[in-house]
């Protein structure tokens, strides 16, 4: 089922799953009001399922985590910020294809 791969991902939560994750995370930082975030969230999923075992996904409200937001500096939204040991490695902004996504999914991955 395509979706299951994605992580729901919160102030609470973020810590844990994406700066101490043991590979490399993709996090959307989206909003249910935003049109190119609902646009991009299909993508976002098959990237996940694509990658499943190498890369990490999930998607973090930023209306209801703002703190992991404003940390983060995230003016626009769809953001896509890419992490490797805690540490950002990547940032998107904005919609992306599939194909574009991919591309920065195999930088990461190196």
């Amino acid at each position: 089922m395509a979706g299951n791969q994605v992580l729901s991902l919160t102030d609470a939560n973020f810590k844990s799953e994406v700066l101490q994750a043991d590979q490399p995370v993709m996090v959307d930082f989206w909003a249910a009001w935003c049109g190119p975030c609902r646009m991009i969230a299909p993508v976002v999923e098959q990237i996940a399922d694509d990658y499943a075992g190498r890369l990490k996904v999930g998607k973090l409200n930023v209306d209801e985590n703002g703190a992991t937001a404003a940390e983060y500096g995230i003016m626009s939204i769809p953001t896509l910020l890419f992490f490797k040991n805690g540490e950002v490695v990547e940032r998107v902004v904005g919609y992306k294809t599939k194909e574009e996504l991919s591309q920065v999914v195999e930088k990461v991955l190196g």
